[in-house]
């Protein structure tokens, strides 16, 4: 190992993908018609892909420096 490494700080860099996409569905109310979008996603009625994507999010977790884990 580096002398350098020693006194690196290590981050975890959490990616998140967004992808989002409306479906308009008839039902009595609002919490059944959820139901039923959340029933036909679990089925895999239809799969977000790409044609849904909204945003990309980095963030950032900084970890103890190797000098400090001992």
């Amino acid at each position: 190992m580096s002398i350098f490494a020693l006194y690196m700080t290590k981050y975890k860099i959490e990616v998140t993908e967004v992808l989002k996409r409306t479906i308009e569905m008839e039902a009595d109310n609002e919490a059944a018609a959820i139901e039923m979008v959340k029933k036909m996603y679990h089925n895999c009625d239809f799969v977000l892909d790409s044609s849904d994507y909204i945003e990309t999010v980095f963030d950032a977790k900084e970890m103890k420096k190797q000098s400090e884990m001992k």
